[in-house]
């Protein structure tokens, strides 16, 4: 306990981290304040049985901020720019220009990247605004609209999710932490009390085993998240030795540590977009005057809405989005290319391309095990709904590990500038 009460001292006594703390919450207390700005003329009712009966809408809603469930003015929240940046992500395995850019020009490169990446979240939030509106007229949460009302509601939408992604870019920049997951975290968080409330309120002693069971796994799942994410495996390195003005340097050995997780929880969040993305688009062809337009994406939304084909769909995602996220993140061939120009390797493997085979080869091994762990734990709350039948279980799992894994990421942080303030 005093060890805590010395580091808050810590982080707070410090001026420029205090105000790092203070921006990052100013953001997500104007982000929650926009979260609960309505679009006109909603039919309340209809909204909450609208949700109530699907699934995907309450996963989308989890990137919205909660401002998709009170049809806010940032409704689509940051699933424009996520989708944009798996897009943009995915083309860097197509083209090489791209990975180029992204990997070898250094700062300048990462930025012209995060720009086209903003730039094509325009057009995939015109497109996610057009079908949402499209679907809650048909289902009766919106009425029908004008021209001119229709057009300006679209605008208001575009314009909340690139004012909400900008609001992310900032607390990246000025604050701590990455500023899209805070804001999905802030969503979260936000939700709790209503979901106790209603815990409390519709309690039934009859179910306490059930709660039980819930509180189990939800330990379980942080137990395993702070686990596997703090879980590394150390490779061993040695610093040559080297002769300089009549002095001997190197000779030291030290290690390189290679995270069981290192794709975070990222893959969760790419992997809901793509589940979420055609889902909204093939609810909005369901309702085509065309048959075969209207056939075909009924036949679909009904095999997605299978829950086996849905959880597996998911797993599979989540498993392929932690091996690609990793790849594209951590270059073992620019690891050994450093190391050999430092002048340090690996005890027993020869610098270069063996080198580089090496930490590919315990990489991709280790990456098997985050990547099935995060694929479980996504999975697993579908598995026990389909089961037991507790509604909630679908939306707790994936929020619960979103939660832990961004407040773990923030905790690092944090404790990284201290440690950068205290030396």
């Amino acid at each position: 306990m005093s060890k805590f009460l010395e580091k808050l001292r810590l982080v707070f006594g410090d001026q420029s981290l205090r105000s790092r703390i203070f921006f990052v919450l100013g953001i997500l207390a104007l982000s929650r304040l926009l979260a609960i700005i309505p679009i006109p003329g909603i039919d309340t009712l209809r909204l909450q049985s609208l949700f109530s009966s699907s699934e995907f809408l309450n996963l989308l809603n989890i990137f919205s901020g909660g401002g998709l469930s009170n049809l806010s003015i940032v409704m689509l929240g940051v699933g424009p720019y996520i989708t944009a940046s798996i897009i943009m992500q995915l083309l860097t395995v197509m083209v090489p220009r791209m990975k180029e850019m992204y990997q070898e020009e250094g700062e300048a490169g990462r930025r012209r990247f995060a720009q086209y990446s903003r730039l094509l979240a325009v057009p995939l939030a015109i497109v996610q605004g057009f079908a949402f509106i499209k679907l809650l007229q048909s289902q009766g949460v919106l009425p029908p609209l004008s021209t001119n009302v229709f057009v300006t509601d679209i605008i208001i939408i575009i314009a909340g999710s690139i004012l909400l992604m900008w609001l992310g870019e900032l607390i990246t920049e000025f604050g701590i932490g990455n500023g899209v997951s805070l804001i999905i975290f802030a969503g979260i968080v936000s939700q709790l009390p209503a979901t106790v409330s209603q815990l409390l309120f519709t309690y039934d002693p009859s179910q306490l085993p059930i709660y039980l069971m819930g509180l189990a796994i939800s330990l379980l799942v942080i137990f395993g998240v702070v686990v596997i994410t703090e879980a590394e495996r150390p490779i061993p390195i040695t610093y040559a030795k080297q002769m300089r003005g009549g002095r001997v340097h190197g000779g030291v050995s030290t290690y390189l540590p290679l995270r069981v997780n290192q794709a975070g929880v990222i893959p969760i969040i790419f992997a809901l977009s793509i589940l979420v993305f055609p889902q909204v688009i093939l609810q909005f062809l369901a309702q085509s005057t065309v048959s075969a337009v209207s056939s075909a994406s009924t036949t679909l939304l009904t095999i997605l809405a299978n829950t086996w084909f849905y959880t597996s769909a998911y797993f599979v995602l989540v498993f392929l989005f932690t091996y690609f996220y990793t790849a594209v993140t951590f270059d073992p061939d620019a690891i050994a290319t450093n190391l050999q120009k430092s002048g340090a390797f690996i005890p027993g493997v020869r610098p270069g391309d063996a080198t580089s085979e090496y930490i590919a080869r315990i990489l991709t091994r280790l990456t098997l095990v985050g990547a099935l762990f995060l694929g479980i734990i996504a999975v697993l709350p579908l598995i026990l709904r389909a089961v037991t039948g507790i509604q909630a279980l679908s939306i707790g799992g994936t929020a619960l590990l979103i939660v832990v894994s961004v407040v773990i990421d923030l905790v690092k942080k944090v404790d990284a500038q201290v440690s950068v303030r205290e030396y």
